[in-house]
């Protein structure tokens, strides 16, 4: 008997491992689509399904329907529709102009206006193609088509593989002058767990030939049910469109992405490459649905043959958003993404340090400072002259040197090399004064600088990444023995070494020494840490100011991941 396994030229079959379901590495446990043996009840959908706004695969939902019994292609289900609609009914085709693949922009394709009947002729013509294969010997692949009839003619078969009847209207609410498979509504059976959504629109999805749609989303919620066949799709977050290079919001195609799905252009979308670990990928057959709630990227691969229908609706978000707040909820929205950049800067980079200090060896540096003179001798040759009351502290409560842990002690050091390395010739008494004037200066310069990433912001910052691998009590030790030992160090540091991604390590490192220590210890420590600097103003200034500055950098990078690749038209 017939079946749908592929006999297409080279290049148009699927190839083997698309055959299966995978869930990409970094694709979040929460974010992975739920699998049901049987369609929920309408309570379940609505309680805990649709709420969280990730896809659901359901099985079985529409078994028994009438559609699923009379459309099927291998049962006579052309027939079927070809009595069903009439011969006198139009539908508005996709032809594309890049083969198998349907691209949503419409410089790929462009919308044609066909008789139905004509394109149930073309599939009949296929099926009778596979026929033949299939009673013919292997290599002879697939045999000539049977002569068409006149009305089949009519329309060019050299064309007819790259036809797709996409989105034709069974139901439309907005537009009932388009509903041209009307008729077919008659053997739909709702879903139960639909039950009651104000649909926007039932559509009807039909490919002759294998063929692959683009990369994009769908602004309403969206259950698809395969009729007949097969459909294999791959899905995104909507949190993915950095690497999926969203066209322009403003072009008449901008929720597809820019991205080719069979000759992507890495050199120009260099994010691209890391799509698939981001991705998931379920099959769907004959009877299956998937709900992809808005907003989510899909890609759909679609057997011979193979016949869906669905269902839009608009969310319940969408229904109640009023556009007076549209402003106020951009600010809070470019808020939240640059707050969730920042953490995962921190937080991936902390991650990535701790594996690298997990076998700690000091530096050749620190060594040999280590070896050069002991800790006595350091504090008499760089601290004592600067800072009157700064003497031999490793007696005093809470901050002795001897007393670090090595990896901290280690950390000293190389903060200490650094500052003596950039302030040597600097007059120590005019720090205060020039990290002021600096720091308006170059701010003014930094904001005008893109982040390119965010492992460049933390590159770019020495002290971030001496400080990064620390424990909080760790630093705070650290700190007060430098209060102490070496506090002319720490007031360079903090105004003229510490940079924007430093600050803003160095106060989530003080939250965190926050949530460890008592209300009293925090006192004393802050009012021990400020005692370091001449103006205490100015240090506090700095870091504000940096911080600032970081959160900057982190809001250009969001802008570019976000926002310019949705504004900025491809070159």
């Amino acid at each position: 008997g017939v079946t749908q396994k592929k006999k297409l030229p080279d290049g148009q079959g699927m190839q083997a491992e698309e055959d299966a379901e995978f869930v990409g590495a970094r694709v979040e446990a929460g974010l992975r689509a739920a699998r049901f043996s049987s369609p929920p009840s309408s309570e379940e959908f609505a309680a805990s399904i649709e709420p969280k706004n990730v896809p659901a695969v359901f099985r079985g939902v529409l078994n028994g329907s009438a559609a699923s019994s009379r459309w099927d292609p291998l049962h006579g289900g052309l027939d079927y529709l070809l009595e069903k609609v009439g011969p006198d009914v139009a539908v508005e085709a996709m032809m594309s102009s890049t083969g198998h693949v349907f691209y949503g922009d419409l410089r790929s394709h462009e919308r044609v206006s066909i008789p139905f009947s004509t394109f149930m002729h073309s599939c009949k013509s296929y099926l009778g193609g596979l026929n033949a294969a299939d009673d013919s010997s292997k290599d002879k692949g697939i045999g000539e088509e049977p002569t068409c009839s006149e009305e089949m003619c009519s329309a060019s078969l050299e064309n007819s593989e790259q036809l797709y009847l996409a989105q034709v209207s069974i139901l439309n609410t907005e537009n009932k002058e388009r509903c041209s498979l009307e008729v077919l509504k008659e053997d739909i059976q709702e879903p139960i767990f639909l039950k009651g959504r104000p649909f926007s629109s039932i559509n009807f999805w039909m490919s002759r030939a294998h063929m692959r749609s683009s990369t994009h989303y769908d602004p309403h919620h969206n259950l698809l049910c395969v009729v007949a066949g097969c459909k294999k799709v791959t899905l995104w977050s909507p949190s993915a469109s950095p690497f999926l290079y969203p066209m322009p919001v403003y072009g008449e195609a901008s929720n597809h992405s820019c991205v080719s799905i069979e000759e992507p252009d890495y050199s120009s979308y260099t994010r691209a490459k890391y799509m698939k670990e981001y991705s998931e990928r379920v099959v769907l057959n004959c009877g299956d649905a998937l709900f992809i709630p808005e907003g989510w990227y899909h890609q759909v691969d679609s057997d011979d043959l193979t016949i869906a229908i669905n269902f839009w609706w608009k969310s319940r978000i969408m229904t109640e958003m009023l556009e007076h707040m549209d402003a106020y909820y951009l600010r809070r929205i470019l808020r939240r993404l640059v707050d969730t950049e920042m953490d995962k800067i921190a937080q991936k980079n902390s991650f990535s340090h701790a594996q690298e200090n997990n076998g700690f060896q000091p530096t050749d540096k620190a060594l040999r400072r280590s070896e050069q003179f002991n800790l006595h001798n350091e504090v008499k040759s760089h601290d004592t002259s600067d800072k009157k009351g700064a003497t031999d502290t490793s007696d005093k409560k809470g901050a002795p040197l001897q007393s670090l842990e090595p990896s901290t002690l280690q950390a000293l050091y190389e903060l200490m090399s650094l500052v003596h390395d950039s302030v040597e010739a600097v007059d120590q008494n005019n720090i205060a004064e020039s990290a002021s004037q600096d720091t308006s200066s170059s701010q003014s310069i930094e904001r005008k600088k893109i982040a390119a990433d965010d492992s460049s912001l933390l590159e770019k910052d020495p002290v971030a990444k001496i400080i990064l691998p620390v424990e909080p009590l760790e630093l705070r030790s650290m700190l007060l023995a430098m209060v102490h030992t070496f506090p002319r160090t720490l007031e360079g540091l903090v105004l003229n070494i510490l940079g924007p991604t430093g600050a803003e390590i160095l106060t989530r490192k003080f939250d965190e020494m926050d949530q460890q220590t008592t209300t009293e210890e925090q006192t004393e420590f802050y009012k021990t840490f400020y005692t370091a600097f001449d103006d205490q103003y100015a240090a506090m200034d700095a870091l504000l100011n940096r911080k600032e500055l970081f959160s900057f950098q982190v809001f250009q990078s969001v802008l570019d991941q976000y926002l310019r690749v949705h504004v900025d038209r491809p070159s």
